[in-house]
């Protein structure tokens, strides 16, 4: 077991090294093109640090650990919600930009919501199994498809207005490329390596593939939001931390679930409802306390954001 904890540390620190890197190169492709500060963090930032999510998802449902996917999602967007908002705004007090309140918190609620539909077969679909089948799949990339389509307009339209030509200029378009590269390579090594330590641990262990990816994977491919949204925090970005993590839900849900469940049928765990209407829940608390005080997460509430998820946490391991 030793052996498979090391391999899944090392695969673990690719997608993390990986996915930095990938921010890094994005971003400064990002800053050359004059985009917002949120806009990045709806798009590349979001997108870039779901990255390890897409790899390992994608790794586990070709190599048939569909329970190890299920997990990973649902609970990575627990973490960054509970953990990862609560852990930037214990930094500092988060302000929720305008357009997050009205039109993306909003939409990971919906997400959150067509996820718990389509997905639970047995109580909404007749009695079948509950699973996240290919027109399940499609279903949510046409969604995601929507998403895509009003974000990337909003950013084309806001472009011009916060291009920064001293700022472009000073971006290496050849390093910024390589980065983006590299981080992709690695993002790809890591989820191969991720998938074949986790399960590897779940087998000497007796612990199912779904409480492995719900805890361990799902944590462990957080990091890079958790990094992401802290460091944007410490440097007053505190719009750039809380638009990455809801990016990141919105594209974990729609394009990572989607693309991995049109790959292969995936098979909600004992408990996989439950955890969806906990995706929905945390969604809810989320638009809750970015409407109160003023459009902005102070510390109180960022110590409840915690305690949930660690209450949560415990309670579905035990």
């Amino acid at each position: 077991m030793l052996v498979d904890l090391l391999v899944t540390a090392l695969g673990l620190a690719l997608l993390v090294g990986g996915g930095d890197a990938v921010v890094r190169g994005a971003s400064a492709l990002a800053t050359r093109l004059g985009v917002p500060p949120v806009a990045v963090g709806l798009t590349v930032v979001a997108f870039g640090t779901s990255a390890p999510e897409l790899a390992v998802n994608l790794t586990a449902a070709l190599h048939g650990s569909t329970s190890l996917a299920f997990g990973s999602i649902v609970g990575s967007n627990l973490a960054n919600i509970g953990l990862i908002v609560g852990a930037a705004a214990l930094v500092s007090p988060l302000a929720i930009h305008d357009v997050i309140i009205r039109r993306e918190v909003p939409m990971m609620l919906l997400a959150s919501l067509v996820a718990l539909c389509v997905g639970a077969d047995a109580l909404l679909a007749g009695g079948r199994p509950d699973a996240f089948d290919r027109a399940d799949g499609l279903v949510l990339l046409l969604l995601f498809c929507v998403f895509a389509y009003y974000t990337l307009g909003d950013l084309a339209a806001r472009g011009d207005a916060h291009a920064d030509p001293e700022r472009a200029a000073a971006v290496r378009m050849p390093r910024a490329i390589a980065q983006t590269v590299g981080g992709l390579v690695g993002l790809a090594a890591g989820g191969a390596t991720t998938v074949e330590g986790a399960t590897g641990v779940a087998s000497a262990l007796g612990i199912s593939d779904d409480v492995i990816g719900f805890t361990l994977v799902a944590v462990g491919t957080s990091l890079p939001e958790l990094t992401a949204s802290v460091m944007a925090t410490w440097r007053g970005h505190t719009d750039l931390a809380v638009a990455n993590v809801v990016g990141s839900n919105i594209f974990n849900l729609l394009f990572v679930l989607g693309l991995t469940s049109t790959v292969a049928t995936v098979p909600l765990p004992p408990g996989g409802v439950t955890d969806l209407v906990a995706v929905v829940l945390f969604s809810l608390v989320l638009l809750g306390v970015s409407l109160s005080q003023g459009h902005r997460i102070i510390r109180g509430e960022a110590v409840a954001l915690l305690a949930a998820y660690a209450g949560y946490l415990g309670y579905r391991l035990l």
